[in-house]
């Protein structure tokens, strides 16, 4: 497959935009008319990076599903984990989720709209979720899902879709998404950077990149509602809806047309990036959290950093941390002892010795990964899956067996940061607070986990600048 151009930034700037203003006003009269329960499905806990106020629950029981539609919210987040599951296991959760949603929504008679929420988008278990989630809702319900609709735009992330192309910004450019090292994901890689290539290549072919709807950019900019919504109306057969944005204004025209398109009875999952939910959310702005609400005065202990992410950004920002040498303590935790018997075992005893040696010091602690890969001798996706949650199971003891309780918790990478969260914390609820930098959200711990209403930070692996980590700790570290 040739490679696509990389686009200089500048060309985000030469559509015009309609007037936000006018859209926001019309967009809330359209929320208002929607009266669905939104219930996004998120595959890792970065999904919330975008909302606050928000409610996430960490299992999908017919009890947690109960609480989450019984919220005055007209959304809650449900962290499914699902990219450190296998192909069954994701089958079998989201059957469990699809039947379960389906169970209370009839209990209720509250309608609901699914949106399954995926790091990257690009990556995880695509089809299989959203098919999944499709062909149960689908033989529980009459319920007949008319479309998928695949809506990868993140600006926080710098992830922008153009022609049908999917870009991600790095290297002072866009890059076709194809050609970064997401891409080269050893579980969920892919080779298209075309949204409509990538459908029929992570498809193999059932939907053809032809028989996409593609909702242009063009039309989203002159505001062409009407249009759109025709287009919307078109899906049928779980047909894919292709979605191109450069900005919100884009999330909140096409949610114009897609209201329409549902109050005229068209039904549509989503797998889409956190920019969705937000708008489909109806959640407003809010300003970055500052240390003045996320630190507890009387706890003089220092915080940990857990890093557990490899993208290269991530290595980049942990890098950058070395200017608070001095102000922070760097433990390396060596992964590749997964290989030995016992060798993960003996290494979390070791750091935790020496995380709480420094913590009650005020000292922030950045526990890291080994920054050299290992590859294991097999072509197994699966085999590597597992090898990966061995690792990052080892990761998530160091938080579950501490016994003195940090000023806060860092967590740099996707499933490091669920499993901390939902292993390691014991969080069967927590509220998002916001976003300390844009794209990085902060979870309140509920009363029910092993450090309740601690300000746990989830940090995506692939947001933020080279900085602003570094910033953070500092920041956070700092004596008042």
């Amino acid at each position: 497959m040739s490679e696509l151009p990389v686009l200089e930034i500048g060309v985000l700037e030469k559509y015009a935009k309609p007037d936000e203003v006018s859209v926001d006003a019309e967009l809330r009269i359209a929320l208002g008319k929607l009266n669905r329960k939104i219930v996004v499905l998120d595959d890792d806990p970065t999904g919330v990076q975008t909302v606050h106020g928000i409610s996430v629950y960490t299992s999908w029981d017919p009890q947690a599903i109960a609480a989450g539609f019984a919220e005055s919210n007209s959304m809650f987040f449900i962290l499914t984990n699902s990219r450190s599951f296998t192909s069954e296991e994701t089958r079998r959760a989201h059957t469990e989720m699809a039947e379960n949603i389906a169970a209370i929504s009839k209990e209720t008679g509250k309608k609901y709209i699914l949106v399954s929420r995926s790091d990257s988008t690009m990556r995880g278990h695509f089809p299989l979720e959203t098919g999944t989630l499709c062909k149960t809702t689908e033989a529980g319900t009459d319920k007949k899902i008319d479309g998928e609709i695949i809506f990868p735009f993140f600006k926080e992330g710098g992830r922008f879709t153009i022609d049908n192309v999917h870009y991600v910004k790095e290297k002072g450019g866009l890059v076709p998404a194809g050609q970064t090292e997401f891409a080269k994901d050893k579980t969920f890689g892919y080779r298209s950077s075309h949204l409509g290539d990538w459908v029929e290549e992570k498809t193999k072919g059932a939907f053809r990149k032809e028989a996409c709807i593609y909702i242009a950019l063009d039309d989203l900019r002159s505001r062409s509602v009407q249009k759109i919504a025709d287009q919307l109306r078109q899906a049928c057969d779980f047909n894919k809806v292709i979605v191109n944005a450069i900005g919100y204004v884009d999330v909140k025209v096409f949610m114009l047309a897609f209201i329409e398109a549902i109050l005229s009875g068209k039904e549509f999952i989503f797998r889409s990036a956190a920019a969705v939910t937000k708008v489909i959310g109806g959640v407003p702005d809010h300003p970055l959290l500052s240390k003045a609400e996320l630190i507890d005065r009387d706890n003089r202990n220092g915080g940990i950093v857990l890093i557990g992410s490899h993208v290269n950004k991530t290595t980049q920002q942990f890098e950058a941390l070395r200017t608070l040498n001095g102000k922070v303590e760097f433990i390396e935790f060596d992964q590749h002892l997964v290989m030995k018997e016992g060798g993960l075992e003996g290494e979390v005893e070791r750091v935790i010795d020496l995380v709480e040696k420094y913590i009650p010091k005020g000292k922030a602690v950045i526990v890291y990964t080994r920054r050299e890969r290992f590859d294991l001798d097999t072509d197994d996706k699966e085999k590597q899956l597992v090898v990966s949650v061995r690792i990052s199971d080892a990761i998530t003891g160091i938080i579950g067996k501490l016994k003195v309780r940090p000023s806060y918790i860092i967590a740099k990478g996707g499933i490091t940061s669920s499993d901390i969260g939902t292993k390691a914390l014991k969080v069967k609820k927590a509220t998002v607070m916001g976003q300390i930098r844009p794209g990085i959200p902060v979870w309140m711990t509920g009363d029910e986990s092993k450090f309740p209403r601690m300000p746990y930070i989830i940090f995506p692996g692939n947001v933020g600048e080279i900085e602003t980590l570094e910033q953070i700790v500092d920041e956070l570290s700092s004596l008042p």
